[in-house]
């Protein structure tokens, strides 16, 4: 299949990398355009421009950092091009806003937004272990059905609503974030009392919280690997609001949410250079007075 792939970060670039292994043939766009030469290698097509990445009727991937990036590629223009019949992959996390938007501009023009977006760090991009979910027009959710296989370990689908995909990201990151905070928390307790962070984050993790999130991001917290950057301290904060306004949309309070947003700031307002969004920890280890040390080598 041809498929356009806009957005090569650290999650988009695994992913078109294993499109290009499946035999697709892709023609990419990135706005820092040397993040594609890799992939340039491998048989890809370098687009100047977001328009450049379509053809008429096909498919485009998108993979991007925020709403107003998005909103900006998928201009009236671009959903002209697509044409009737194309489908438009849009696997970042965005707000409910921008989903029912970009879905209303396409089909204007006969085309389709189908959200799927993933849940995984970069290595699981890599490895193809992504669990994606997935919600649009289900005759454009057929079409797609093997590309997203070949990114992916498991396919959720949430139906027709376009939102409905979103949604779930939103509420998966949010349990994330508390996890994060839990976390946080839960390990400086333990090392003002003396224990070391990382012999009882393993005993947890080996036994009742053997689950991603803990695992891996447990690791982090107690090793202070901030400075590795996995997912930005800065785009989970942009995440975290975005949840903030959808449970605004329905009057739901949830202040481990605006308590996780308040953090997040004061950790932002302190970083110097990017933190990845375990960093919140340095919040809570600041507060006890234990400050965050450098990472464990």
């Amino acid at each position: 299949m041809n498929i356009g792939f806009i957005g090569l970060g650290r999650m988009g670039f695994p992913m078109a990398q294993n499109l290009l292994n499946a035999g697709h043939t892709l023609t990419v766009y990135n706005r820092t355009p040397a993040k594609a030469e890799q992939l340039l290698k491998s048989g890809a097509r370098l687009a100047n421009s977001p328009l450049e990445t379509i053809i008429p009727g096909g498919v485009v991937i998108t993979m991007v950092s925020d709403d107003q990036v998005l909103d900006e590629i998928i201009s009236d223009e671009f959903c002209r091009k697509l044409g009737k019949d194309g489908v438009h992959i849009s696997m970042s996390t965005l707000s409910l806003d921008i989903a029912r938007k970009l879905s209303t501009r396409q089909l204007q023009y006969g085309n389709y937004y189908v959200a799927a977006p993933v849940f995984g760090p970069p290595a699981a991009a890599i490895n193809k272990k992504l669990w994606i979910c997935v919600s649009g027009s289900g005759q454009a959710k057929s079409r797609i059905q093997l590309v997203l296989e070949q990114m992916g370990q498991g396919i959720y689908d949430f139906g027709e609503e376009p939102t409905a995909a979103t949604l779930v990201k939103l509420t998966g990151n949010f349990m994330i974030q508390s996890s994060l905070e839990a976390m946080s928390e839960g390990l400086t307790l333990a090392e003002k009392h003396g224990l070391d962070q990382k012999q009882v984050l393993t005993m947890l993790t080996d036994t009742i919280f053997a689950c991603p999130p803990y695992i891996n991001y447990g690791k982090k917290i107690a090793e202070k690997r901030f400075d590795e950057v996995t997912f930005s301290l800065q785009l989970a904060a942009k995440d975290n609001r975005l949840v903030r306004e959808a449970a605004a949309e329905q009057n739901i309070p949830m202040p481990l949410a605006q308590l996780v947003s308040e953090h997040f700031a004061s950790v932002l307002k302190q970083q110097q250079g990017e933190l990845d969004m375990t960093a919140i920890a340095m919040e809570s280890l600041q507060k006890a007075g234990l400050g965050a040390k450098e990472k464990e080598k």
